[in-house]
């Protein structure tokens, strides 16, 4: 097989995106964060389905890759939203444990510089044995850590998309010279 600059650069950002892609799965199992852990798992089937077209010269299977990045960009624009709290939206919220754990973001307790301590829950308060934490001393806060996660997921998107495009068009350049001949 040989190995044509847009292909092999393909491979590479598609490489490239499963490695975020893990990095970010690991982090979002650690917070328990259930819709980024679907949303990552679907990610990565999907970048393994491109990474397979592109070797095999299968351009259905890299247009599936195109299109799911569009969606891709979509939801990590909708994360950027939702960390940086526009239109109404609250990181406070259980909406990225579809509501059925008090957990948030993995690095909001564990982020570069933190210092935590447990805090005794006011004794009105009956939440079994949850406690609260108190995080100081962050150097960059857990919301910014979950942007700059998406917005490196984007980045890779929109190469990856603009990559696709040009080997869905070459692969398809090449067959219809194979069928003209």
């Amino acid at each position: 097989m040989g190995c044509c600059t847009g292909s092999c650069t393909l491979i590479f950002i598609c490489t490239l995106q499963m490695l975020v892609a893990l990095e970010r799965q690991i982090f979002d199992f650690l917070g328990y964060q259930w819709a980024p852990i679907l949303g990552n798992f679907l990610h990565i089937i999907v970048v393994i389905l491109g990474l397979f077209g592109t070797i095999q010269y299968r351009p259905r299977y890299i247009v599936a890759y195109t299109i799911w990045t569009a969606f891709w960009v979509a939801w990590n624009v909708f994360i950027i939203c939702f960390y940086l709290e526009v239109g109404g939206l609250s990181k406070d919220t259980d909406l990225m444990t579809f509501n059925i754990s008090i957990h948030r973001s993995w690095w909001r307790e564990h982020g570069p510089g933190c210092v935590w301590r447990l805090v005794p829950a006011p004794p009105s308060n009956n939440l079994g044995d949850h406690s609260f934490i108190s995080v100081t001393g962050c150097i960059i806060e857990y919301q910014y850590l979950e942007v700059i996660h998406s917005a490196v997921q984007i980045l890779l998107s929109l190469i990856g998309f603009v990559y696709a495009c040009y080997v869905i068009s070459v692969i398809t350049d090449e067959e219809d010279i194979c069928r003209h001949k």
